[in-house]
């Protein structure tokens, strides 16, 4: 049961006080108990450390913030491809293909707004870059401070809990999935139930547990919900870290810094492994950050100069990563990436290693996205407000159901309000919801009244639900994890369970 308290909630999920205005604590979402819009959605957008100056926000929490509009970003792109695909395939063809395609400029296409629309893959580079900078912030910091014994007892735990971090939330939540096909009587599009639960609960066992193989080959998602594809090549990149913090930690300073910068180099050009590339760009960039505080270790001299100008450079490097993140995303074939205005003489640079051209260009949007943010006043702060913040805490949640959700309650109320899939089983099976409450699709592509009007129960129902898989599943995984550790080794050394909750909710 949520408590409530007046005041305001912070990131630690203290109250403070703010002027005359009372506020209620419900759901991990502040809620002014008048309504006075322009005050709620100022404090929304407010840093989320300024009710409670004495608790500061940690000095990573942009990352939480940028990690949670991420989720958020998937979960929008997924909508607008599933609402608009339902009556018009082109135009769901358009959203991921680049202004001016097939002669059409929608203002959902122009270059950065789309990420706005189809950032979902964007976000998935930066979900890896950013888990590349968290996982390896503790191990480089002790290395750079030479202290190896406790190095190995951190890549130890880290290395323990991860599997149970990453597929306990997973399993629990694909398993009430596909048991409420035949509690309920659900019918999905997306996967056809079972005859009988216990069959299904045995094709669940199977899918799951050749989905959580590290070293499985062949396809690497669920039939469940195909959304968590990311989820194993989260777990490799993770073990690619640690690997990489063991194998390199008795090297020189330089030594370290060109070696994971080689190593990116090798997933990326060489070999398709762009997610390692991904995760080892994160902690190169953790790196020099730690490096940069410090004046008695080394630091690359270039770097050190280019600080008069930083202002101009991140500026640039933002506009560039907002260009490179909308990259033509419909096929992974290059012939198709060239058809795209704008994208033709680009598509040269593509390395032959990389099969899906999109995640070659999204390397860069991603690592310069993270490393724009905490340069940029503005955009910090605003990853670092109070709404990011939540989003943040909720964002692995949030990814593992948004799916689920949008195949079953969302494919009906859109259904409702007129699009309807016009032929198939799908026309079959929801034929009674289709047109109940039909809205006008007046509006920019994507913009649409009759697809904004379901997001006003649609994304409220998804957030309290994230809310609370991440109360009820997501943290207390992370802490049984480490409670299981503890155990193992006997009562020894293990991370804080604040230290453990924040520095593992990853996606």
């Amino acid at each position: 049961m949520h408590s409530r308290r007046e005041g305001i909630l912070d990131s630690t999920g203290d109250a403070g006080n703010h002027g005359s205005v009372n506020w209620l604590v419900d759901g991990g979402l502040p809620v002014p108990t008048k309504w006075t819009p322009l005050r709620w959605l100022k404090h929304l957008l407010w840093p989320a450390s300024s009710s409670d100056p004495s608790k500061p926000l940690r000095p990573t929490a942009y990352l939480d913030g940028l990690r949670g509009f991420a989720a958020f970003l998937v979960y929008v792109q997924h909508h607008e491809l599933w609402a608009h695909g339902l009556g018009n395939l082109q135009q769901a063809f358009a959203f991921e293909n680049a202004f001016g395609w097939k002669g059409d400029f929608y203002f959902a296409t122009f270059i950065g707004v789309r990420n706005f629309f189809t950032g979902g893959h964007l976000a998935v580079a930066t979900f890896y870059v950013i888990s590349g900078y968290v996982l390896s912030a503790k191990p480089l910091s002790l290395i750079q401070s030479g202290e190896f014994g406790k190095l190995g007892d951190n890549l130890a735990s880290a290395f323990f809990r991860r599997w149970f971090r990453l597929y306990i939330p997973l399993m629990v939540t694909t398993f009430i999935w596909v048991t409420s096909w035949h509690v309920i009587g659900f019918w999905n599009p997306l996967c056809e139930p079972k005859a009988t639960i216990g069959e299904e609960w045995w094709n669940w066992y199977v899918e799951f547990k050749n989905f959580s193989f590290l070293f499985k080959e062949g396809p690497i998602w669920v039939t469940y919900n195909t959304h968590l594809w990311s989820i194993p090549l989260e777990m490799r990149g993770s073990m690619a870290v640690f690997i990489a913090c063991l194998a390199l930690s008795r090297a020189t300073t330089k030594a370290r810094l060109l070696a994971i910068a080689f190593l990116a180099w090798y997933f990326l050009y060489i070999v398709d492994g762009f997610y390692c590339a991904l995760f080892m760009t994160g902690m190169l960039q953790c790196d020099l950050d730690l490096l940069a505080r410090r004046t008695d270790l080394y630091f690359p001299n270039f770097l050190r100069r280019l600080e008069p100008y930083k202002t101009f450079i991140y500026y640039h490097l933002f506009a560039i990563s907002m260009w490179l993140g909308g990259v033509p995303s419909q096929t992974a074939d290059l012939k198709d990436l060239r058809a795209n205005p704008g994208w033709y003489w680009m598509s040269f640079l593509k390395p032959q290693a990389v099969f899906d051209p999109k995640w070659f260009y999204l390397f860069f949007a991603s690592n310069m996205l993270v490393a724009c943010i905490p340069r940029i006043r503005w955009l910090r702060r605003f990853f670092e407000s109070r709404f990011c913040q939540f989003l943040g805490r909720i964002s692995f949640a949030l990814y593992l159901v948004h799916g689920p959700i949008l195949a079953s309650i969302g494919d009906r109320v859109y259904h409702m309000v007129g699009y309807v899939r016009m032929v198939g089983e799908h026309q079959d099976k929801l034929k009674a919801w289709a047109n109940i409450f039909p809205l006008p699709r007046i509006g920019p592509l994507g913009l649409e009244i009759s697809f904004l009007v379901p997001h006003l129960f649609l994304l409220p129902f998804t957030l309290w639900v994230a809310d609370v898989v991440t109360r009820a599943v997501d943290e207390p995984a992370v802490r049984f994890a480490a409670w299981l550790y503890k155990r193992t080794v006997g009562g020894g050394a293990e991370p804080k369970p604040e230290e453990s909750v924040a520095m593992s909710r990853l996606a």
